[in-house]
């Protein structure tokens, strides 16, 4: 027959195993990276695709630019004029200038959807345009307004403007609400930022 003391004993012992058990389980560490890691991984992984993201769209902004800059002196100097040059070759070479980041279809050359260019002449730089033209004149992230476009230089000594936009497509579904500098105006969630890049030059005195 087993006395009361053995019993009691035995509950202290078992006590004691559960208590020590119990212990043990809150110094392990065993597993403890993985689950820090999963807690930090998506706001890490947000942190790094936001940064890939800002970098590639200023280099797009950057090779926009270049492209304005480019095709603009040679405007300037007169060896793209409307008389030598369509408003369809000028695209091209635009798109050419900017292969290295940025790919456009024979569709997109004939028919702008994602890159919009204007060239025109005005009789002073105070007469130039100095806001992006958008469909409302309130809201400042309404869509384009591109009706006014043209591919319209002037001649020798002429005052000129080259303004270049481009529509480029945010990839992190996340950052696109924060990036978009464009809202369309259904309310759907906004999915490009708006490449700009403008010159404004004097043509020289060619022949």
């Amino acid at each position: 027959m087993i006395s009361d003391e053995n019993i009691s004993g035995s509950n202290n012992s078992a006590r004691r195993r559960a208590r020590g058990g119990l212990r043990k389980l809150v110094r392990s560490r065993d597993g403890a990276a993985a689950i820090e890691f999963a807690l930090l991984a998506i706001p890490y992984f947000l942190i790094v695709f936001a940064i890939i993201e800002t970098f590639v769209a200023f280099t797009a902004e950057q090779v926009v630019s270049n492209a304005v800059d480019t095709l603009s002196r040679q405007i300037r100097t007169g060896q793209m004029t409307a008389a030598n040059t369509t408003q369809q070759q000028f695209r091209q070479a635009f798109c050419n200038e900017i292969s290295v980041l940025i790919t456009c279809s024979t569709t997109e050359v004939a028919t702008p959807a994602s890159l919009y260019l204007d060239v025109e002449s005005y009789s002073t730089f105070a007469a130039m345009p100095t806001t992006i033209p958008r469909q409302s004149s309130t809201d400042p992230y309404s869509d384009l307004n591109t009706t006014g476009f043209a591919f319209a230089p002037g001649g020798a000594k002429t005052l000129n403007m080259v303004r270049a936009y481009y529509r480029w497509q945010i990839i992190i579904d996340l950052l696109r609400p924060y990036l978009s500098n464009i809202k369309p105006s259904d309310g759907s969630m906004p999915t490009t930022y708006l490449i700009v890049a403008t010159a404004a030059f004097q043509n020289e005195n060619y022949p």
